[in-house]
């Protein structure tokens, strides 16, 4: 049986993937859980593993319990296709692994974005719950943002940076918030049984206190322009959200002639 299970759940992430699936040839398993993609991503996973498999994306928690049930080994690495985890992490792992102390594990995550190394801004440590028991484990949360909650174990810190090569260009940052926006709104619809509106102040005050929580408070200014431009972002999605909430509840009245 193998140990260590890698698993990875992608959708058209051809630029990303083989990167990803190289630093992690020493698992004992690769599991790729394809949500129906359109470029080489499913040819590139074939060529490091004979497990993969499709399924329409249900939700992030949701593909990624699913490609936790594909795998066999008992400790699970979850992976995004834009991480890499680096030969002396990779080390590690198979360290703790073999004399576990712990039945999940947390590490820094190193983040880059647009092409620059980010180290404030809530960027840095960025502390992710990614090695963990099968038995012990699985995704919860609220998607976009689910998270790995441990049952009835506990959890250490291996404090090597796992790599993040997130957002490369604007466009794929802005597309990117406006999907978490959309499903930002569509949760707090859920959330809600009243359909109250937010009025104007909500949508201001959701802006700006976000851009000032990341890029004055948590010192996003540090990081110089890519700092800027990732904490206007961050304000965007948190004003979109309520924005398209609102519109989900009271459509734009177009008038007439």
């Amino acid at each position: 049986m193998a140990k260590i299970s890698v698993t990875v759940v992608c959708l058209n992430e051809e630029g990303n993937l083989r990167a990803c699936l190289e630093s992690v040839r020493w698992a004992d398993e690769i599991v790729v859980v394809d949500a129906g993609s359109a470029d080489g991503t499913v040819a590139i996973a074939k060529e490091y593993t004979d497990k993969v498999f499709h399924n329409p994306w249900p939700g992030h928690k949701e593909q990624k319990n699913f490609a936790m049930e594909m795998a066999r080994g008992p400790w699970i690495l979850s992976m995004d296709a834009d991480e890499r985890v680096p030969a002396d992490l990779a080390a590690r792992i198979r360290e703790e692994v073999a004399a576990p102390r712990h039945d999940g594990y947390r590490f820094p995550r190193r983040n880059y974005f647009l092409g620059h190394r980010m180290r404030h801004g809530g960027w840095y440590p960025d502390h992710v719950l990614r090695l963990f028991l099968k038995e012990k484990g699985r995704f919860v949360g609220i998607n976009p943002h689910d998270y790995v909650e441990i049952r009835g174990g506990n959890v250490g810190i291996l404090p090597i940076d796992l790599l993040h090569i997130t957002y490369r260009s604007y466009s794929q940052y802005v597309m990117k918030q406006l999907s978490y926006s959309q499903i930002g709104a569509a949760q707090l619809a859920k959330k809600r049984n009243a359909p109250g509106i937010p009025g104007g102040f909500r949508f201001l005050a959701g802006f700006f206190f976000k851009f000032l929580e990341t890029y004055v408070w948590k010192l996003g200014l540090l990081d110089g322009w890519p700092g800027f431009v990732a904490s206007i972002g961050g304000a965007y999605a948190k004003m979109g959200r309520l924005v398209l909430y609102r519109e989900r509840a009271d459509p734009w009245k177009v008038p007439g002639p």
